[in-house]
């Protein structure tokens, strides 16, 4: 049974993660967008992306990662798991920013520039290549 949310566990943290880097992709672009067209469209395509992908994805990936530690809760004394976790942490608070940050620009209250996004956006990179590299080297 472990493996079985092992696996979902995974696809939804991957479905996560494609929300996680294409939302401030959009931001990127809907800052830079110049006509009412362009900026209503982007506005559609970061509200079903953030509540029709993300939301659902985040909750599946926390409730099963949670189910894991709770089928073996011995993974909780070890440093490498406080480290992933800590990370997982500050994903869960990027996430919500994005959702604030989406509401802004639906509100057509946004005061960041594009390159600003373009910086932003990197942050769940760092966040996957650290926890990447806890789970599979386990180096404490």
């Amino acid at each position: 049974m472990y493996l079985w949310i092992k696996a979902f566990h995974i696809m939804a943290v991957i479905t996560w993660f494609a929300g996680l880097f294409y939302l401030p992709r959009l931001f990127v672009y809907h800052a830079q967008a110049e006509d009412e067209i362009s900026r209503e469209r982007f506005k559609v395509m970061e509200r079903k992306l953030l509540r029709g992908i993300m939301n659902p994805s985040m909750v599946v990936a926390l409730a099963l990662g949670a189910w894991m530690i709770y089928l073996s809760p011995g993974w909780l004394s070890q440093g490498w798991m406080h480290a992933k976790l800590t990370l997982v942490a500050l994903l869960v608070v990027y996430h919500h920013l994005c959702g604030r940050i989406r509401t802004r620009f639906a509100e057509d209250a946004n005061t960041h520039s594009h390159v600003f996004y373009r910086w932003f956006n990197e942050a769940p990179v760092l966040a996957l290549v650290g926890i990447v590299l806890l789970v599979v080297l386990k180096p404490f």
